[in-house]
């Protein structure tokens, strides 16, 4: 039977990867996909948390967290295009200087 802990493990797991490509890569898209598998693990504890308490609640704010989530990425990516277009890269070492 799969228990409280498999799930958190899952979700320490999927924060410590989303985590480490935030820290180690230089890749605009590749830190932004590390921010979003770590607010996905968060979603996973909190749906973990809510089903083992048996209270809905916490499945009803996921479903909210994962709407703007989505309207995030939207912006994210938006704003994400515009710097490669202005500076033709998407190196995070590059675009610390946001001078025009």
């Amino acid at each position: 039977m799969v228990g409280l802990e498999h799930y958190l493990v899952v979700s320490i797991l999927l924060f410590s990867i989303g985590a480490l490509g935030v820290m180690l890569r230089r890749n605009l898209l590749v830190i932004y996909m590390g921010l979003e598998m770590m607010l996905n693990a968060a979603n996973l504890a909190l749906v973990a948390f809510s089903r083992f308490n048996d209270n809905i609640n916490g499945q009803i704010l996921v479903f909210f967290i994962i709407t703007v989530a989505a309207a995030e990425v939207a912006v994210g990516l938006a704003l994400i295009v515009a710097l490669y277009r202005r500076r033709r890269t998407t190196d995070v070492r590059e675009l610390t200087d946001l001078k025009l």
